[in-house]
């Protein structure tokens, strides 16, 4: 490896010559102000904050200047500091500067930086974007008075996801970042995945919070609440309260909900094992039957919106199943309401999730049990945090709880979901034992695991070789997806996850997510596998139970009528 060396505030400090000044500095400890820059994207260098200053007394960027054997740097001299200053005055002269009631207010990054550089306020002549807010859908809400137009959120919708719901608008003073045609994000092809308010470092882009009609349900004495909880969450949700990520706080979570007055409180787990029942079996039967194959995964709500809208010929190779959240909620509505002698208008059911499209797929006019919302709310992490932290409740102080019956026991294959080939790993595990009748030897396809693009796994199922292909966020979709249209996809399974890194990494999870913090959460995900007494989901005694009860037997009549649902194109530009 050839390397350089170079002093940073008389610091000297060798490095690969590949480095930019920014990495050279991580290096040493310090830490150069940024704002348009983000770890997991491309060097942009447009905000200007990360000037530093050379022996020439020439101003450079840090994030996008190439280090230079023997080049001296300063980062915090005068003539760069206020420069700095300068930066941010101007950014704020076009910024909403109301942060108490913003719902960034305390995790702003330019909020942030305001407090380092002693900015409270600007100096300049305030010009505000007066645009109203985006309201225009259930998951998203865009405030343009708010960008800082540091392109992190276009990157992300046109690059990483390709569905390009936001882009460049116009030329100096009236540059902006907006839909085309400056529609609101419902009409355009937006998923609503929430990727770009994970990389937004202001309030610009936020989900919809549900936060006050959850608690109007919960101090309705008329109204029964209960909670599911997704696998993702427990091991992102200890971050907003100082753990590290992929630390499961499940036992505290469940504590800290009852405390706020939920009446019950479930595991989302259990209705992932019912998933990989209903799934593996209709996957079962398209091999026998000559069905329509590939098969498609249909969990992840963002994927739905993606190929009704850009592939809807594809429809067809989609799963019939509903998602984990949506058969919790028709259960919650059907059979736990009987079980209960609770009528489901009674009945408050609330989803906490890591994903802001699940807002979306919970008001889709098809989720519903009869007349009855299947969904009635649902929290993202972040949000969860905040109403936990908004009745002072600490995580840290709780001792752990355990899930509510009828919906409390679930299997490692469940809370697997939650990681990028977790589905297809937890499919496996059942479709080879259902076929086979025989157990397999090792219930670890590693293959299928970590965040890479695309991953394959290939297994003997008797005298049956399944293909299957992991697919990890929508630009890799697109390619299977073409793959499938041209007659040349030579897979059999493909599980498809919206954001990358799956579940794990959505779009409501913890702000600061990077890939190397999504790499923890999927090392907690599978430690809490790896330590389950019930691996599989076929083994679960109470999806069993419920069958025998109530579904009579995967895919039968009343599974279908309840679990699975259908898909139609939405095509919007």
């Amino acid at each position: 490896m050839n390397t350089c060396t170079l002093e940073i505030n008389n610091f000297e400090v060798t490095v690969p010559n590949d480095f930019t000044i920014l990495q050279a500095a991580k290096q040493i400890g310090i830490t150069i102000p940024t704002l348009c820059y983000h770890p997991d994207q491309k060097v942009k260098a447009n905000c200007r904050i990360c000037l530093v200053e050379n022996h020439q007394g020439k101003l450079m960027t840090a994030c996008s200047t190439q280090v230079v054997d023997g080049m001296k740097i300063k980062t915090h001299s005068k003539l760069v500091r206020e420069t700095q200053k300068g930066v941010l005055q101007l950014i704020l002269a076009n910024h909403d500067q109301n942060c108490l009631k913003c719902s960034r207010n305390g995790k702003c990054e330019l909020q942030k930086l305001c407090e380092i550089f002693n900015i409270s306020k600007t100096n300049l002549h305030e010009t505000v974007d007066c645009t109203t807010q985006d309201l225009s859908n259930h998951s998203i809400i865009r405030d343009q008075s708010k960008c800082i137009k540091c392109n992190r959120c276009v990157e992300m919708c046109q690059e990483v996801q390709t569905v390009a719901a936001l882009s460049h608008a116009h030329r100096s003073t009236n540059y902006s970042i907006t839909p085309a045609y400056n529609k609101s994000l419902a009409d355009t092809n937006c998923v609503f995945c929430g990727q770009c308010i994970s990389v937004c470092p202001v309030g610009a882009l936020r989900e919809r919070e549900e936060i006050d009609n959850v608690m109007d349900a919960i101090y309705d004495p008329n109204i029964h609440v209960i909670a599911q909880i997704a696998p993702a969450v427990r091991v992102s949700i200890g971050e907003e309260f100082g753990y590290n990520p992929g630390i499961n706080v499940e036992g505290k979570l469940i504590s800290a909900l009852k405390q706020v007055g939920f009446d019950k409180i479930f595991d989302t787990n259990f209705t992932a094992d019912l998933t990989i029942i209903e799934e593996g079996h209709e996957l079962i039967s398209r091999l026998k039957n000559n069905g329509v194959l590939p098969m498609l995964t249909s969990c992840s709500p963002g994927w739905i919106n993606f190929i009704e809208a850009l592939y809807p010929n594809l429809l067809p190779h989609l799963s019939s199943c509903k998602s984990p959240q949506q058969m919790f909620g028709a259960l919650s509505k059907s059979y736990y309401s009987s079980k209960m002698g609770i009528p489901p208008e009674k009945i408050f059911t609330v989803s906490i999730m890591p994903c802001t499209a699940k807002k979306h797929e919970a008001k889709r006019e098809e989720m519903h049990y009869n007349q009855y919302r299947e969904v009635d709310a649902v929290l993202t992490t972040r949000e969860t945090a905040k109403l936990i932290k908004s009745i002072s409740i600490s995580l840290n102080n709780l001792s752990d709880d355990n899930f509510d019956a009828p919906f409390g026991i679930s299997s490692g294959a469940g809370a697997i979901f939650g990681a990028s080939g977790g589905v297809m790993e937890a499919a496996l595990r059942s479709v080879y034992e259902i076929l086979t009748a025989k157990e397999l030897d090792n219930l670890d396809f590693t293959s299928a695991r970590g965040i890479d693009g695309i991953k394959e796994v290939t297994v003997m199922i008797g005298s049956i070789e399944l293909k299957g292909a992991v697919v990890n966020g929508l630009k890799n979709a697109r390619y299977i997806l073409e793959q499938i249209q041209s007659g040349e996809c030579p897979y059999t399974f493909i599980e498809v996850m919206c954001c990358p890194g799956g579940c794990i990494g959505g779009g409501g999870q913890p702000f600061g997510s990077t890939m190397n913090i999504r790499k923890e959460r999927i090392d907690g995900i599978y430690s809490i596998d790896k330590n389950s007494t019930i691996r599989r989901s076929h083994k679960n005694p109470l999806i069993q139970q419920l069958y025998e009860d109530f579904l009579i037997e995967p895919n039968s009549k009343k599974a279908h009528e309840l679990l699975h649902t259908f898909y139609y194109p939405h095509n919007k530009e």
